[in-house]
């Protein structure tokens, strides 16, 4: 898969050890940069990117990953999942079909984040399954 990353400054060594990581489980990976101080502007950056299908997934962090969360979520066609443990790693892709997760470098330790990262990326969303009506309900709306 091809990955984006995104965070702001105070996360930087976080999503450098995440990026080196992804790299490692054989994916390719893009940074767009933790220069901006304003979150928002980065993470509005990944999810437009992702939104229009330059990567298959997108991944931005920030203190909590509550902002970046709020902030590519206002992109059409960007579906970003907080996470905070495995469960909702797994079930950002195959219960609401999340193209990108965020979460934040100072809630989470690194080793976790990289087995939340490993689970989100091993997941497929299947649209037939039970969750398939619910996520189209939600693209239907957006699109109203």
């Amino acid at each position: 898969m091809n990955i984006v990353f995104g965070c702001d400054p105070n996360a930087e060594d976080f999503k450098q050890k995440l990026m080196a990581y992804v790299k490692e489980l054989g994916h390719d990976v893009t940074d767009y940069g933790s220069e901006d101080p304003i979150y928002a502007n980065t993470a509005i950056k990944v999810a437009e990117a992702v939104a229009a299908k330059e990567f298959d997934r997108g991944i931005v962090v920030c203190g909590t990953g509550i902002g970046v969360s709020i902030a590519a979520n206002k992109v059409k066609g960007a579906y970003a999942a907080c996470i905070h443990d495995v469960y909702q790693a797994q079930r950002a892709e195959l219960s609401n079909h999340a193209n990108i997760i965020t979460m934040g470098s100072q809630v989470i330790g690194i080793e976790l984040a990289k087995v939340m990262v490993k689970e989100y990326l091993s997941c497929t969303f299947d649209p037939n399954g039970r969750s398939g009506g619910k996520v189209q309900a939600i693209t239907d709306y957006e699109n109203k």
